[in-house]
């Protein structure tokens, strides 16, 4: 998925660095507990699910919940998988919520997808909560399949990027037609768990020896960015608002200028984890500087850097090219 602040390419960078911080501290990594609080699209969880001992995921959107309970929290084989999606394949469209407000054909001149793939999101969505109430799927079998349809649906979506605003002409890749493909997991031989809650809430409760914190940077609401994908996870009743169909969702203080330092003051003070590691570029609200002092009330701290290609979108400054990605570390006293 093409997801604002994505980890995926900056997992060597983000291995190497954690892995270093704790192996001069004579921490073995694979009997630690790792929080990922901010899980987005689950890429760091996924990275440490096989190198620590267990992976706490958390995000506060509903869809990233949805991809950790199928990522992070699935761990042995669904013999069904793929039997399953054969008759999701099969079903005949539907007009139903994502047709009705995002597609053209529902009459409220929005065209996040084409007529055919929404009524396909449609019929799926409307089968696996059929399914879910009549317990005819498991749990882990009901969020594969959800992680599998938001996965395959983002691949056909008629943005650029990120769901804030819609195309007004069906890219190429919108034009295709939406299959439903296996949202793979890897298999572990330890539990591993998903959370959907404030990350303030989860982690002054959950001890941990790594909590890796990846917040919005900026003022870019997640919630207003990946609205779409919340709606299709939650399929509820709901007024989409405006010319882009937004649905009601809760900001971040991580967004404002004026409560992210204080955020994440407290969110340090309330933390139990021995070791803790901040991802935060700079082009964020918060400059090195500013986070340095706030860490260093808290313990012992150090800064990584890695220089990398910044997140592709025409949406905002398409002409900046690389970004610098810090990673700040403390040790809890």
């Amino acid at each position: 998925m093409n997801y604002i602040g994505s980890k995926l390419s900056l997992a060597p960078f983000l291995l190497k660095s954690i892995s270093g911080v704790l192996e001069a501290r004579g921490v073995v990594l694979s009997d630690c507990i790792f929080v990922d609080a901010f899980a987005g699209t689950c890429a760091v969880g996924r990275l440490f699910k096989n190198r620590v001992k267990q992976v706490i995921s958390n995000d506060q959107e509903f869809y990233s919940f949805v991809l950790a309970k199928n990522y992070i929290e699935n761990t042995t084989p669904l013999q069904r998988g793929t039997k399953l999606l054969r008759e999701l394949e099969k079903l005949p469209p539907l007009r139903g919520k994502i047709y009705t407000h995002y597609a053209l054909g529902g009459g409220q001149n929005r065209q996040y997808f084409s007529d055919a793939n929404a009524m396909k999101i449609d019929a799926v969505r409307a089968q696996l909560a059929h399914w879910n109430a009549q317990k005819s799927i498991s749990e882990n079998e009901f969020y594969f399949l959800l992680a599998s349809l938001l996965e395959s649906s983002d691949k056909v979506a008629n943005t650029a990027c990120v769901y804030g605003a819609f195309l007004k002409s069906l890219k190429k890749s919108a034009q295709k037609d939406l299959c439903v493909s296996p949202a793979h997991f890897d298999l572990s031989p330890n539990p591993h768990y998903a959370y959907h809650k404030d990350a303030q809430e989860l982690i002054a409760h959950v001890p941990a020896h790594i909590l890796y914190l990846d917040p919005p940077y900026n003022a870019r609401e997640y919630g207003a960015n990946y609205h779409l994908l919340n709606s299709i996870a939650l399929y509820d009743d709901f007024t989409p608002q405006g010319k882009t169909g937004l649905r009601d969702y809760q900001k971040s203080a991580w967004c404002k200028k004026n409560s992210v330092a204080e955020t994440l003051d407290m969110l340090l003070a309330s933390a139990q984890a021995q070791f803790i590691f901040l991802s935060y570029n700079n082009e964020g609200l918060l400059s090195p500087k500013q986070i340095a002092q706030i860490f260093n009330k808290h313990g012992k701290y150090s800064l990584r850097s890695h220089q990398h290609t910044r997140f592709k979108t025409n949406v905002y400054s398409p002409s900046l090219t690389t970004t610098i990605e810090y990673l700040h570390v403390l040790e809890k006293s």
